[in-house]
This record gives C-alpha cells, sequence and structure tokens, in this order.
C-alpha cells in the first residue's frame, strides 16, 4: 500500500481513536494510567495474534535492534508518551490537546537530521514551519 496514504490512515485512526479515548476516560471516571493500560491490552491481543508468523525473526534481530525497540517503543513512545498523552487528554479539550501532541513527527524530523544523517533541505525546514504556525494557530 502506498506509504503515503498509510500514514493518512495512521492519522485518522490516531485523532479518531482520541475522541473515543478521551470519552472513554471521562464516561468511567478512569485515570489516564488505567487508560493506557486498556488501550495496550487490547492492542498485544490482536497485534500478538497478527504478528505471530513472524515470531520466529525475533532471534536473528539481534540484542541492538530489540533493545531500541524496547527503549524507544516502549519505554519512551509506548510508556512515557501514551501516559503524558492520556494525562493531557484527561485534563484538556481535544482541539487543545491532538495538535500539540500530534508535533511528534517535527521531532522525529529532528532526530533524523541530528542522529539519522537525513540532510536538513529547505524543503523540511519550511514544513515544520508551516505545521509549527498550524499548531500555535490551532492552539491559541
Amino acid at each position: 500500500m502506498n506509504p503515503q496514504l498509510l500514514a493518512l490512515l495512521t492519522a485518522m485512526s490516531w485523532g479518531i481513536g482520541g475522541y473515543f479515548e478521551k470519552k472513554g476516560l471521562h464516561l468511567g471516571g478512569l485515570s489516564p494510567q488505567m487508560g493506557i493500560t486498556i488501550r495496550t491490552a487490547v492492542a498485544l491481543i490482536i497485534l500478538g495474534a497478527i504478528s505471530f508468523p513472524q515470531w520466529k525473526a525475533l532471534p536473528q534481530a539481534g540484542t541492538k535492534a530489540i533493545l531500541m525497540m524496547v527503549l524507544g517503543g516502549g519505554v519512551v513512545a509506548g510508556a512515557l508518551g501514551m501516559l503524558c498523552f492520556y494525562a493531557a487528554l484527561k485534563g484538556a479539550p481535544l482541539n487543545r490537546v491532538m495538535p500539540i501532541a500530534f508535533t511528534s513527527p517535527l521531532f522525529g524530523a529532528l532526530m533524523g537530521i541530528l542522529f539519522g544523517g537525513e540532510p536538513l533541505t529547505w524543503k523540511t525546514a519550511i514544513g515544520a514551519l508551516l505545521t509549527l504556525v498550524g499548531i500555535i494557530t490551532l492552539t491559541i
């Protein structure tokens, strides 16, 4: 499938999902920690079943690759990021939280430029600036 279409479907899933997550937190009087636990448990079941045929690739991946996934996906994005996101959802309107929370591509691009050897182009710089201006406009 086209990577840009997949990225758009990602954005739609996260935006629509955020709406239902916020509603669930408030309707149930749930803590952000409980919300993220429910989300993660359901995702684990679904993703575990879908990825089952690929589990045999884990030993060949190597310790460094798995450590990067654990630290980046499990600790930083999965736990820290989601706990902050759910606390923000619980405490502020969706139209204030989502634009700020989803500045993540800016941080990803910055990491790629600073540590991944990716070039800083005019197109990237202008896109980042326009993104920031849009987010500021949405949240003030």
